[in-house]
């Protein structure tokens, strides 16, 4: 087999330098074992993956220094080893096995390191066989949130809603770059090339991934990562982080309770997908729910869930999924509520008729900077549908079936925080009205660049209040007096 002449080859080496392999070849060492394990035989011993905490943490000075060794070990490996022996090993024992393999071709080498060299060593070149390369690292700190690469060398994230340069973090070239955006969307059925120089997947621990390829990206590949953590996001939580107070929440319960209609609406990285997927905790669990999203982000948590993700067309330029289509389809799978990751096209339309025509309590997203400029979008959006719709009948169509708009905004100095909670109340005269019940009004930024502000609760009670009633969900008559809620 490959990976015994692979060993082999390694200890011929050694024992050309003068070095005894007797310990290499001793009953129960590492390299025996492994070799057993491989080939069928001896003790069935698992070892997991490292743990994020394990990994070695190494300046870019260090990493550019072992880049001519880790290029010499990695072309050796690649050479050595069948690659399908490899990939026929359980997972969870896979890197295991590398590891030990690597660690010999290391001591092989007779290169002079320290301790933390070779375990950053290791971690580099297992990441370049098994997982995303220099992306590894960033994708095991559970504290980085957006990971934006714009060509080989330069390399920014997000952590506690504040962009930073990465320095430690850098690809070889711009053809590592693009070699690493080649392995991620091929795991899920997309493509990249010069044809088609933009692509949107997603990782396999659920993050949102979008490249640029050149022609179109100048100065080398541009990728950016949306990560979402390994737990999802809890009502909790966000009020833990003062993204809403206590009585938004109450209220905003009671919505989803009383089946009403609601658009999230915000800028992009503000947090609607979190804030769509900690709503949707509010529904029973007896209903059937369907989402349909462009790029599977969503997380609910209830059981009785059918997931629809869109397609793009093959290399012939067919077989298209839209989300449109997508809408469409689902109104014939008997769902009580339909969940759309985000509102970007003609499906707006679809997605308006549904929640007209019996689909109440559905949720969607959309990117706008306030709840007028939502209604705006939401009008645009219907009439990129070439039907040739009165813009009076479009405005009727959105009041009758959106009933609340919570927009969310990220703060400056990474607050992120639901600045409008607005009821649509009727249209007349072809202007939809609204009325806010909860805002934040930002009064200033601190000494530390991060932005503050209160809640505050206009005094204006919900048109909903006897629909909430009627639905077992009575809310305190003091909710919605005017005052002061929280300061942030």
């Amino acid at each position: 087999m490959q990976l015994n002449q692979f060993l082999q080859g390694l200890e011929t080496r050694k024992n050309e330098a003068g070095q005894s392999t007797a310990a290499l070849q001793a009953p129960g060492s590492k390299i025996t074992a492994n070799r057993a394990k491989i080939t069928g035989s001896g003790a069935d011993a698992r070892t997991r993956p490292q743990a994020p905490e394990e990994r070695t943490a190494v300046s870019h000075t260090t990493r550019q220094a072992l880049e001519p060794l880790r290029q010499r070990l990695h072309t050796l490996l690649v050479d050595k080893l069948d690659l399908q022996e490899l990939n026929a090993i359980p997972e969870e024992r896979r890197r295991g096995e590398l590891k030990q393999l690597i660690e010999v071709a290391i001591d092989a080498d007779k290169t002079p390191l320290s301790q933390p060299q070779k375990a950053a060593l290791v971690d580099q070149l297992l990441d370049d066989m098994l997982g995303l390369g220099p992306l590894e690292p960033l994708l095991h700190d559970p504290a980085i949130t957006d990971i934006l690469i714009n060509g080989a060398n330069s390399v920014y994230v997000e952590r506690g809603g504040v962009l930073e340069q990465e320095p430690n973090v850098s690809f070889r070239d711009n053809d590592h770059l693009l070699q690493i955006i080649h392995r991620i969307v091929s795991l899920v059925g997309r493509r990249v090339n010069e044809s088609s120089p933009m692509v949107d997947a997603r990782l396999a621990d659920g993050s949102r991934f979008n490249a640029i390829i050149p022609p179109l990206a100048l100065d080398g590949p541009l990728v950016s990562i949306r990560r979402f953590g390994a737990r999802p996001l809890r009502i909790a939580d966000l009020l833990g982080f003062k993204t809403l107070t206590p009585e938004m929440c109450r209220y905003l319960e009671a919505a989803v309770l009383a089946r009403l209609n609601i658009l999230v609406s915000g800028g992009t990285g503000s947090g609607k997908t979190t804030l769509l997927n900690t709503l949707s905790s509010f529904i029973p669990a007896t209903e059937r729910l369907i989402t349909i999203e462009d790029s599977a982000e969503l997380i609910l948590q209830q059981r009785h869930v059918g997931r629809l993700e869109a397609r793009p067309p093959n290399l012939e330029g067919e077989g298209e999924v839209t989300i449109r289509d997508l809408v469409r389809n689902a109104l014939r799978m008997r769902p009580n509520r339909i969940i759309v990751g985000e509102c970007r096209g003609p499906e707006a339309l679809d997605m308006l008729q549904a929640m007209n025509t019996g689909h109440e309590g559905s949720l969607t997203t959309l990117h706008a900077n306030n709840p007028r400029d939502a209604l705006s979008r939401l009008e645009t959006m219907i009439l990129s549908s070439k039907l040739e719709l009165p813009l009076r009948a479009i405005r009727q169509q959105i009041a009758s079936a959106i009933n609340v708009i919570v927009q969310v905004d990220h703060l400056l100095g990474g607050p992120r925080r639901i600045t409008h909670i607005t009821e649509i109340v009727g249209s007349e005269q072809d202007v939809i009205s609204l009325q806010d019940l909860f805002l934040f009004q930002q009064h200033g930024v601190d000494v530390t660049g991060k932005a503050y502000g209160e809640f505050a609760c206009t005094g204006l009670r919900s048109r909903y209040d006897e629909r909430f009633r009627t639905r077992g969900f009575s809310l305190p008559p003091d909710l919605f007096s005017k005052r002061i809620l929280l300061k942030a």
